[in-house]
């Protein structure tokens, strides 16, 4: 991945254009300029280099002027690929000493091919509201996980969350939710396949049935069929380790799920960091407690 660049804000001196992030308009409008007082403090790039505001098909357009935290930052998405994607995009908000103070994610759904999308991005708390585009994630538009307010055809709503981590040991949850009108039933494990940033698949990973291996935890739940009824939903975890050793490290941003064997795809972005362990711990569905008021 490209590292992240600082958005470089405007400095305005009298009768100068306003050229770096803030459009094109005469400084001398601004009631500050007459005096000869910059309207934008010039920020330089976090790296220090001047390749722009930008990583993957993100770019950051227009902070707005000045040290106000409440300047929205305006930016772009274009697709240059062949299939519609849904886009989440990370942003990291900063204070005038860069310090991070914030993040944010964004998604910008089913982007054709060569279609360009603008957006706005709301800062952060802190002073300034600096942003850097921290993470880019992509995934085919018709794989992409729905939303809470969402319902696929099948009835099926499946999700990651952002997982838990300690000394080493990772976990995610995967989460599957009847949010149709018929029953669902699953037994078993959903089925995984690892991609890589670009989306392809990854190799030399052992997905174990269970998780005792990778957390020695104790014995692993045995699969037992899951009923849902509307409303009601399950859950599985996905465990490894981040162990490095001999070799070269495996990361796995994507994970296609099938939350049964014939159920459609979903790719959820639970951020593999495997090392060298080369295995990836699943449990099996479990059904949710319900909810107590």
């Amino acid at each position: 991945m490209r590292p992240a660049v600082l958005l470089t804000v405007c400095t305005v001196t009298a009768g100068a254009l306003l050229v770096a992030g803030c459009g094109s308009q005469n400084a001398a409008s601004s009631p500050r300029a007459a005096s000869g007082s910059p309207t934008c403090a010039p920020r330089p790039p976090a790296d220090g280099t001047a390749s722009g505001p930008k990583r993957d098909q993100v770019v950051l357009l227009d902070q707005g002027c000045g040290a106000s935290p409440s300047a929205r930052t305006e930016f772009q998405v274009t697709n240059t690929e062949t299939e519609p994607l849904t886009y989440t995009i990370t942003f990291t908000f900063l204070d005038n000493s860069g310090r991070a103070m914030d993040n944010t994610r964004q998604t910008v759904a089913n982007v054709a091919p060569g279609r360009t999308v603008q957006r706005t991005v709301e800062p952060g708390r802190g002073e300034g509201g600096r942003v850097r585009i921290t993470q880019v994630r992509a995934v085919p538009a018709d794989e992409a996980p729905a939303t809470s307010a969402e319902c696929p055809r099948s009835g099926m709503r499946v999700t990651a969350d952002d997982g838990d981590a300690a000394m080493g040991l990772r976990a995610v949850g995967l989460h599957l939710t009847n949010c149709g009108t018929g029953v669902v039933r699953v037994n078993g494990y959903p089925s995984l396949q690892l991609l890589d940033e670009t989306r392809k698949p990854v190799t030399g990973v052992r997905i174990l049935d269970g998780t005792a291996e990778i957390s020695t935890g104790g014995p692993d739940t045995s699969p037992s069929p899951v009923t849902l009824q509307p409303g009601e939903s399950a859950s599985a975890s996905l465990m490894w380790r981040n162990t490095t050793m001999s070799g070269t490290p495996v990361n796995a941003p994507y994970v296609r799920v099938k939350a049964t064997p014939g159920a459609p795809p979903v790719v959820v972005t639970p951020e593999l960091d495997l090392g060298t362990t080369g295995k990836l711990g699943v449990s099996p569905w479990s059904k949710d407690k319900p909810r107590t008021r």
